[in-house]
């Protein structure tokens, strides 16, 4: 808005100069000073075209982030739907390897919110059952699962989505 009012200014700027030079012509006014106020003339309509051009160069590279955000909102809507069937599949592969396994359905939930990070005193209040309850299933999860413990249990479900690396100091990738 400001640009505009700039714009506007300059216009009238240049309008009034450029009907005064003409005055002063008829008048035989100095030549310096048509030619100054001449070049008040140029230099306000130079400034406005810019200043015009530039508004213009801006509202059109605004229209065009906006379309792209417009794509991008979609795009992530379309993204989140393919990681909602992702999340909604995997979820699926752990039951069936939790049932592989052959966790009883209190383990498996134990289990699910082992993966989901949290606390054994958070689970226990989650459950309504005694921290220690927890720690046992935890501990028959681990053994059932033929892992040390909570890390490798995670680690389990999540290898296959980890890319293969060379570590330094590493003679083997990490499968």
């Amino acid at each position: 808005m400001r640009d505009k009012l700039i714009a506007a200014t300059l216009i009238i700027i240049m309008v009034l100069n450029f009907f005064d030079v003409l005055t002063d012509i008829h008048l035989g006014v100095p030549q310096w000073h048509i030619f100054s106020e001449g070049l008040i003339v140029v230099i306000s309509a130079a400034c406005a075209i810019y200043l015009i051009s530039d508004i213009r160069a801006r509202t059109a590279n605004i229209n065009a982030l906006k379309q792209e955000l417009v794509h991008s909102k979609k795009e992530l809507k379309n993204i989140s739907q393919a990681m909602m069937d992702a999340r909604h599949e995997y979820s699926g592969v752990i039951q069936t390897q939790f049932s592989q396994w052959t966790l009883t359905r209190s383990e498996q939930e134990v289990a699910m919110l082992l993966l989901k990070g949290l606390s054994f005193k958070e689970i226990s209040a989650l459950r309504s059952t005694k921290e220690k309850t927890v720690r046992q299933q935890a501990s028959d999860i681990y053994s059932k699962a033929d892992v040390e413990g909570r890390h490798e249990f995670a680690a389990w479900f999540l290898e296959d989505f980890m890319q293969q690396r060379h570590y330094p100091h590493s003679s083997s990738a990490i499968n």
